[in-house]
């Protein structure tokens, strides 16, 4: 087995303070399509999950009863494409300042797993490796950038 057998996925959610369509949540949807734009541009981005409309994904069926919770789910050549894109691009804004539109949650909003090259993974999915990441910790099944696990399951 090889890395080039392997993709990473990832996925998170913010419960946002309200609408958003509401002027507090303004900035956050003005930047949702550029910031969107900018990933699938980045190295490493291989696919991320859309609505009908090809842009976002604020409107699909999702495992969350809360309309304000908003998910993200992406696919990644590797954890160091993601990483680059996450902390070194105009995307560390909106993370650094997430509170300004989001609840703070006391559990992770985000979780990253390793799937078979070719595989798109569900909002569903994603919300049961979230899950798991909360009730039992990092493992090799749902983990975090905080303990990260190579594509074979050892802990890096």
């Amino acid at each position: 087995m090889n890395t080039t057998t392997y993709h990473l996925a990832q996925f998170n959610i913010i419960k946002l303070k309200d609408k958003l369509d509401s002027p507090m949540i303004k900035e956050f949807k003005s930047f949702l399509a550029p910031v969107n734009l900018l990933a699938e541009e980045s190295p490493g981005f291989i696919w991320r999950l859309k609505d009908t409309d090809g842009q976002s994904a604020t409107n699909i069926e999702t495992p969350y009863k809360d309309d304000l919770i908003f998910i993200n789910l992406s696919v990644w050549d590797n954890l160091q494409n993601l990483e680059s894109y996450i902390y070194h691009t105009v995307h560390s804004y909106f993370l650094k300042n997430r509170n300004k539109w989001g609840v703070n949650m006391k559990e992770n909003q985000s979780v990253l797993w390793w799937i078979p090259k070719g595989e798109k993974p569900t909002a569903f999915q994603g919300k049961e490796r979230l899950d798991l990441l909360n009730k039992i910790g990092p493992s090799a099944n749902a983990f975090s950038f905080r303990e990260k696990y190579d594509h074979k399951g050892f802990k890096e």
